[in-house]
């Protein structure tokens, strides 16, 4: 079987992963930072040697958003320098990579969905790393697909979901910010969308017919995926409260309310639509991928 690479194993998007893995037809090997350092370039030859992987997926990232706005270099190295690095073993070996991104590449001035070729315009340090890591890899392996993503959540690791959660259990009010918009995303649903999308790929390498019919060629690699629908954090704390009829009152507050050391965009749909076309991608509503996480927890 063909091997699969893949970095970030204990984080959201790697548990999901590890969780589908059994069930497809390639030797997945799930790496964190302590038998893989993305950041070496030796260790990642070394690694791409051994397995010669047909894809590498890249979920590893420095996330902390607020904390990348002084652990500076720890944070380029990982959201940019490494990426290049993965990037660069990947062309060495014909491997295919899906390096994982943000809405947060973009300003949040917008007034509709953002399409995966709209300017970029970081506003916060992580967001910049994480724009720099895009362009090292696709830089350096022109056949990377890029995916970038939003509010991700998952019933592993840290998220908004589960911080919600234990407030509203320790508290009789809470209050969330309603003023920035964008998508939840379900991290088992990004999970399932990059096997699809693996499983296509290796179709048309290997000659055979493609899983889908409303396959495209690649005009260009960038691609947008999160759950189906725009909402506030506050719509999204209400919601939590409500599908887990928890007594909790939650306040909207805006922004201002609220300062956190790196801004966040005030706007970050995505526009779905060339993820959609491409792979024949199935987008479930954001609310609906909620009450599956819930029931998981």
């Amino acid at each position: 079987m063909a091997y699969i690479l893949v970095s970030g194993r204990d984080g959201q998007l790697g548990n999901e992963l590890k969780d589908l893995s059994s069930a497809q037809n390639f030797d997945f090997i799930f790496t964190d930072k302590e038998d893989m350092d993305i950041t070496d370039e030796n260790v990642l030859h070394e690694a791409f040697r051994k397995y010669k992987p047909a894809f590498f997926i890249n979920c590893a990232a420095y996330t902390a958003v607020d904390k990348a706005e002084t652990d500076q270099e720890i944070t380029y190295k990982i959201n940019a320098e490494a990426v290049g690095l993965i990037a660069k073993q990947c062309h060495q070996f014909n491997t295919k990579l899906i390096h994982i991104s943000t809405d947060y590449v973009f300003n949040g001035n917008a007034t509709q969905p953002y399409q995966p070729d709209d300017a970029t315009d970081p506003v916060n340090y992580y967001g910049y790393t994480k724009w720099l890591g895009e362009q090292l890899a696709l830089n350096n392996n022109p056949d990377t697909i890029v995916i970038r993503t939003s509010w991700v959540y998952s019933s592993y690791g840290n998220n908004f979901v589960k911080t919600m959660l234990r407030l509203m259990k320790e508290r009789k009010e809470i209050n969330v910010v309603n003023d920035q918009f964008g998508s939840p995303t379900y991290a088992r649903d990004l999970a399932e969308a990059i096997i699809e999308i693996v499983n296509s790929q290796w179709s048309m390498v290997n000659g055979e017919e493609p899983n889908s019919s409303h396959l495209s060629p690649l005009t260009s690699h960038i691609y947008h995926y999160s759950n189906d629908g725009i909402i506030s954090w506050y719509d999204f704390a209400v919601a939590i409260k409500e599908i887990k009829q928890l007594d909790c009152v939650v306040h909207p507050i805006p922004t201002t309310a609220y300062p956190t050391p790196a801004k966040r965009p005030a706007y970050s749909g995505l526009d779905k639509s060339k993820i959609v076309n491409d792979f024949n991608i199935q987008l479930k509503n954001w609310k609906e991928s909620l009450i599956d996480c819930l029931d998981q927890l």
